[in-house]
């Protein structure tokens, strides 16, 4: 119990980092609901979706790379070299390039070029960061990683409260003053930008001392092996990026032009209801990605792994329903804007593609293990390939419900497949059994609950408690086991 006990210690510390600044994100959503119109928060969505393919080309698979060789490598400080170095060079070649061509990148991404000119700088500023926090991981340091990665969004939520609510005020009672002459008329969209960048070079700031304690130089053998490493991941993460943000570019492109920005809107503004699964999922896959890495040489890590996956499905189960049943509850602390809630109906969709992401995330222990990451690349494209075509198919008719469709058939296939082919590549014993009972139960109850008894606590409530009768009286053996382990 003590390895376990460790991995959920780290679990927690990482969770920590990732739903406090989603949290202080989640007050975001409801300063930007309350103040921009639908359209104008969908011009937002869609830069920010562009924004996340940028940051997987400049990511390009380096991140798992370094955990994967950082590992494996005897010569700690070399990986640590030549992974900086590289992303160092990688990110500067971006930042000329993208700032010629920002007119280009503006036009094809339909908003004004000052927008993509901050936005440039922010990618850059990120992709400094990706090997100083990767280091801190594999370091173990997870307190110093919370510390730094809440900060910045505290920075960020601070900036824009101080921007969109504090600043126009103090403009219009002092106009002469200071900060009465930084105030901008109808800039809210600058404003949101202007405050995730200082925000990202803060963090850089902070984290710079990493490329000033270099110990060793670039390693061109290392480098080329841990490219061929991660390219796979490269191309699994474009993929990815299409399966989570393609469907507010092609609402954005599909739909008529004087509604679209508005559905879109209407439709990311929704699509946050899904954080509380995101917040756990990648919590729980930033505690156990370097686990999985440093115990693969262990004889029991398969069925250390199996138990990890069932616990994972248990607590998402819970999360699940339990944010179904509470949804109209939970929509009004999001958005106070009613204008939004016309979306409402494709929250289970979103909440149940995100549970399938994140159990397809702990399935793909076996391709990381056995270095067949092509194979995880071949499955996002699949993945994309359903998301393409199921949007292109359903969004004329259905809009941003067939985009919720075709974000849970991509990854809901994606997990089947990394299941089936796990169990060819590297055996994993699943206890199947009550993995599909948990996962059946809840969904048959979240369906019941929102589409038959929706805003109905009388029926949601106890069948949530039901179901954690039902939890725990599969799993009461090793809940008195943990127990007793403390109380001794």
């Amino acid at each position: 119990m003590g390895l376990y006990k460790n991995l959920f210690k780290q679990t927690a510390i990482y969770g920590l980092a990732t739903v406090l600044p989603r949290m202080l994100s989640f007050l975001l959503v409801r300063l930007y609901t309350g103040i921009l119109p639908t359209a104008e928060y969908g011009e937002v969505s869609i830069l920010l979706s562009w924004m996340v393919f940028f940051n997987v080309i400049l990511s390009y698979g380096m991140e798992t790379a370094f955990f994967r060789f950082y590992n494996s490598e005897s010569d700690k400080q070399n990986v640590i070299a030549t992974t900086t170095i590289s992303v160092f060079w990688s990110s500067i070649f971006f930042l000329f390039g993208a700032l010629i061509f920002r007119n280009t990148l503006a036009a094809m991404a339909n908003v004004d070029v000052q927008y993509i000119t901050y936005s440039i700088w922010i990618l850059v500023l990120d992709a400094l960061v990706i090997v100083p926090f990767s280091k801190l991981r594999a370091n173990q340091k997870p307190m110093v990683y919370a510390a730094i990665k809440i900060g910045n969004v505290a920075v960020n939520l601070i900036l824009n409260l101080f921007f969109l609510l504090f600043l126009p005020k103090i403009a219009e009672s002092n106009p002469d003053s200071f900060l009465g002459n930084l105030y901008i008329d109808n800039f809210e969209i600058g404003y949101i930008f202007v405050s995730n960048l200082l925000a990202s070079l803060l963090t850089f700031v902070v984290l710079s001392p990493n490329y000033l304690s270099l110990k060793r130089n670039f390693d061109t053998v290392l480098w080329k092996k841990m490219m061929r490493y991660g390219l796979p991941i490269l191309v699994a993460g474009i993929a990815f990026a299409v399966n989570e943000h393609f469907d507010k570019i092609l609402l954005g492109y599909l739909l008529p032009e004087n509604i679209a920005k508005s559905e879109v809107g209407a439709y990311s503004a929704c699509y946050k209801l899904g954080l509380f699964m995101v917040l756990f999922a990648t919590a729980f896959r930033l505690g156990i990605e370097p686990f999985f890495f440093s115990h693969s040489n262990n004889e029991n890590a398969p069925q250390t792994y199996a138990v990890i996956t069932k616990y994972f499905v248990i607590l998402g189960s819970l999360i699940l329903l339990g944010v179904i049943v509470f949804a109209d509850i939970l929509k009004l602390l999001l958005l106070d804007n009613q204008s939004y809630w016309e979306a409402m109906k494709v929250v289970p969709l979103i909440i149940l593609a995100n549970f399938f992401l994140g159990i397809y995330n702990n399935l793909s222990v076996w391709y990381k293990l056995t270095d067949k990451t092509i194979i995880g690349a071949y499955i996002s494209i699949v993945g994309a390939i359903v998301t393409l075509g199921l949007n292109y198919l359903l969004i004329p008719k259905y809009s941003y419900y067939g985009s919720a469709i075709a974000t849970i058939s991509a990854y809901g296939s994606m997990m089947f497949i990394s299941y089936i082919l796990g169990n060819k590549y590297y055996p994993i014993p699943y206890d199947m059994e009550k993995i599909g009972a948990y996962l059946g139960i809840s969904i048959a109850f979240s369906v019941i609950s929102f589409y038959g008894f929706r805003e109905n606590y009388f029926v949601g409530i106890p069948l949530l408690i039901g179901f954690m009768y039902f939890i725990y009286h599969n799993e009461k053996e090793t809940l008195n086991r943990i127990l007793s382990k403390k109380n001794s």
